[in-house]
C-alpha cells in the first residue's frame, strides 16, 4: 500500500528546508541532539491507534503537557527551539518539531530521513498517561512483553519497537528526570548501533542497560 502525504505550497516547502538549515546549526552548536530527538518522539508518542488522538501535533509545548512526569526535562528543548520557530511562523508546530527530531539524527551521524510536512497543530493536549500505561515512561526493569503492551496500543510492530530502541544511541539518563543516571553507549552524540552492540555484549561498568 503506497503512503499518500498532505501537499504544502511551494513556500511551506522553501521554509521547511530553510528551517533545516537554522535547526541543524543549533544542534551542531549545542550539541543538543539527544533532548532533542527524544522531544519529536514524546511529541508523537502519545498517538492511540485505537481512538485515532494524540500523536504529533505540536501540543507537547503546552505547559500543562510538558508537566507530564513522562515529560521530565523537555522544556529545555522546547526553550531551544523557540527562537527558531519564532523565524518560521509559516510552519506548524506540530511539523516544526518533528523536523528537528529529523535533524537532530542527521546531524549525528544518521540516515537522512525523508521529511513529509502538513501536519496541522491542535490546541488541545492528551490527558497524562497517553504516552505509556501508567503515568510514567516504561518501566526500565521490565522485558520485551511490557514494552508491546506499551508501543502496541500506538500501533508499533516487532520492528518498529527494536528500531526505536535504536533511539538511546544517543544522550543518557539524568537522575532527575527518570530516575537513573548515565549514558547507554561510550558515544553518545554518535547516532549508530552502539546501544545495541552494548546490549548484546553484556553489562559494563560506567554504562546503563535496558532488560532484553
Amino acid at each position: 500500500m503506497r503512503m499518500t502525504y498532505p501537499s504544502v505550497s511551494k513556500e511551506y516547502q522553501e521554509a521547511v528546508e530553510k528551517c533545516k538549515r537554522k535547526l541543524r546549526a543549533l544542534i551542531q552548536e549545542k550539541q543538543c541532539a539527544p533532548i532533542i530527538l527524544r522531544l519529536a518522539w514524546h511529541s508523537a508518542g502519545t498517538f492511540d491507534v485505537n481512538s485515532k488522538t494524540g500523536g504529533p501535533f505540536g501540543t507537547i509545548k503546552n505547559p500543562q503537557e510538558l508537566a507530564h512526569s513522562a515529560n521530565n526535562g523537555l522544556d529545555i528543548a522546547v526553550r531551544l527551539l523557540q527562537p527558531i520557530k519564532d523565524q518560521f511562523p509559516l510552519l506548524s508546530y506540530a511539523d516544526f518539531y518533528q523536523l528537528a527530531g529529523v535533524v537532530a539524527v542527521e546531524v549525528t551521524g544518521g540516515p537522512e530521513i525523508p521529511f513529509h510536512p502538513g501536519r496541522h497543530d491542535k490546541t488541545e493536549s492528551p490527558p497524562e498517561g497517553r504516552f505509556v500505561v501508567s503515568t510514567r515512561l516504561p518501566d526500565a526493569e521490565k522485558g520485551s512483553d511490557h514494552l508491546r503492551e506499551v508501543f502496541y496500543r500506538m500501533g508499533l510492530s516487532d520492528k518498529d519497537i527494536v528500531a526505536l530502541s535504536g533511539g538511546h544511541t544517543l544522550g543518557r539518563c539524568h537522575k532527575e528526570r527518570s530516575g537513573h543516571e548515565g549514558s547507554w553507549t561510550n558515544n553518545p552524540l554518535v547516532f549508530d548501533n552502539s546501544y545495541f552492540k552494548e546490549l548484546l555484549s553484556g553489562e559494563k561498568e560506567g554504562l546503563i542497560q535496558l532488560p532484553l
